[in-house]
């Protein structure tokens, strides 16, 4: 068999709620008993297979009644943006940690709703969320995930010594055990199940090996060497060292292995140090060390997954393919989003259209993704056109600009809608659409905007918020310089 394309009953759980009790192989088809076999491609012979979630790009997998009865949770939540940006004890007050805290909240129903889970109003900050407000919150997460405000995910050891592959990649911290950090990390698993289910993807940049351990995958020697090029080398130098017994003792190695995170672990109680009989042992200790240092963490975002995705079918992908259903591509393909483009006031064959994907073109990926950022929230694409659910990337021109060069361009990221003035040649658009991606990156000048307008401050539900302070005299006079277009 060359290739196979499975399509999952119409059901919305696997552990026995469904929507539809009738359909084929009864109640999930028997997995959420844990009777669906995890066949493995290899031996079945199978070269190439497909797999379709009911919840997928080809339907919904939710019942009418369920949407009209699932609400979506309001979560309000506060950014530590001033003050060196401090989240907290173990990031418990940043974006991640208080949806984290919040998750008691969650119902099953909303957990498997096909679009977005929550509604968020930031603290301090006038967002309405129509969808702008919930996608801005999953990529200020994914931001803290990777910038040291959480201790969940760790640089690889290649990145911090500068060598290798897999610098700019992130590892699961070993070292975060506590019941905080397990928590954490079930809620991490969510945001990934959530992911899969509405094809939203997550910028993450995880290392190959952890998605190999997600999948279901156990990890070998090949895939240390692939975030730790120097770990195997330094076993081999112990373990074929011909040095004498008393040349071994001499250099004092002590017995333990230097874990993902940097840490120096004790591999065994009965030696301290490393002699020329107990080097074998100690080989076969770190190896194994460090083999299994991350199940801890793989166990507890794998139970997150499970409130979402059935975390048995995982098995049926590599971890390339679930780092492609979770994350999407972090290129930014143009012909993706000119296919669900629409134009309101121009012409698509107009000039100013042209120099705008021309612009969009020249952009680099970055700058595409500041672009989409800007525009939807986001920072990639859905994978496919049918993952946009039927969301339409807004382009539209409007004459109340006036003179349009002196204008920036608009964006309504619940809408997908950019309006841009209309501009008198390609360079005016260049140059105001990079100022607009590089200095509004988040959603959080409404008010400022409000207060340049009418000159009166807006209302505010936490006019005794300190943590604004700091940034209150830059948005005002960067309110004005984008209201006046200088």
């Amino acid at each position: 068999v060359k290739g196979i394309s499975v399509v999952l009953p119409g059901c919305i759980c696997w552990q026995c709620v469904c929507s539809d009790t009738t359909s084929p192989g009864g109640c999930c088809a028997g997995h959420c008993a844990g009777l669906l076999p995890e066949p493995s491609l290899a031996s079945t012979g199978i070269s190439q297979l497909s797999l379709q979630w009911p919840w997928g790009a080809g339907s919904l997998g939710v019942s009418q009644t369920m949407c009209s009865q699932a609400s979506f949770p309001p979560l309000q939540v506060k950014r530590s943006r001033s003050k060196g940006g401090l989240a907290g004890p173990d990031g418990t007050k940043s974006v991640f940690g208080q949806m984290c805290a919040k998750m008691s909240s969650f119902n099953p129903d909303s957990l498997l709703l096909p679009h977005r889970v929550w509604k968020v109003k930031f603290v301090g900050e006038s967002v309405d969320d129509c969808g702008g407000g919930y996608s801005e919150s999953i990529a200020e997460i994914c931001e803290e995930l990777q910038n040291g405000l959480t201790p969940l995910l760790i640089v690889t050891p290649n990145g911090r010594d500068e060598s290798g592959a897999n610098r700019d990649c992130y590892l699961f911290n070993p070292a975060a055990r506590a019941p905080v950090h397990s928590s954490m990390f079930r809620f991490l698993g969510v945001l990934l199940g959530i992911a899969i289910r509405t094809g939203s993807p997550l910028s993450l940049s995880l290392a190959e090996p952890v998605w190999k351990q997600l999948a279901g995958m156990s990890l070998t020697i090949a895939d240390l060497s692939e975030v730790d090029k120097d770990f195997i080398p330094g076993l081999m130098y112990i373990r074929d060292n011909e040095a004498t017994s008393e040349e071994f003792e001499a250099m004092s190695l002590p017995f333990t292995v230097p874990s993902a995170s940097g840490q120096d672990i004790q591999l065994s109680s009965k030696y301290t140090h490393i002699t020329l009989d107990n080097r074998a042992e100690y080989v076969r200790l770190a190896i194994n060390y460090r083999l299994h240092e991350f199940d801890e963490q793989v166990a507890a975002v794998r139970e997150g997954m499970a409130r979402v995705v059935p975390v048995p079918l995982l098995s049926l992908f590599t971890g390339y393919e679930l780092e492609t259903m979770v994350c999407g591509s972090p290129d930014i393909p143009l012909h993706l989003l000119k296919s669900v483009a629409t134009y309101k006031g121009i012409e698509p064959s107009a000039s100013l259209i042209q120099w705008f994907w021309e612009v969009m073109e020249s952009f680099s990926n970055t700058e595409r993704s500041l672009f989409l950022r800007f525009v939807w929230g986001r920072t990639r694409l859905p994978r496919t056109i049918a993952d946009f659910r039927g969301r339409d990337f807004v382009i539209q021109v409007l004459d109340k600009y006036n003179p349009p060069d002196h204008f920036l361009p608009e964006s309504y990221t619940c809408f997908f809608l950019l309006k841009l003035p209309r501009y008198s040649c390609k360079q005016v658009l260049e140059e105001k659409l990079k100022y607009a991606i590089h200095f509004c990156k988040s959603i959080d000048t409404d008010d400022y905007a409000r207060i340049a307008l009418t000159g009166e401050p807006a209302a505010d539900d936490s006019s005794d918020d300190s943590d604004n302070e700091d940034v209150d005299s830059f948005a005002s006079d960067s309110t004005q310089d984008y209201l006046t277009g200088h």
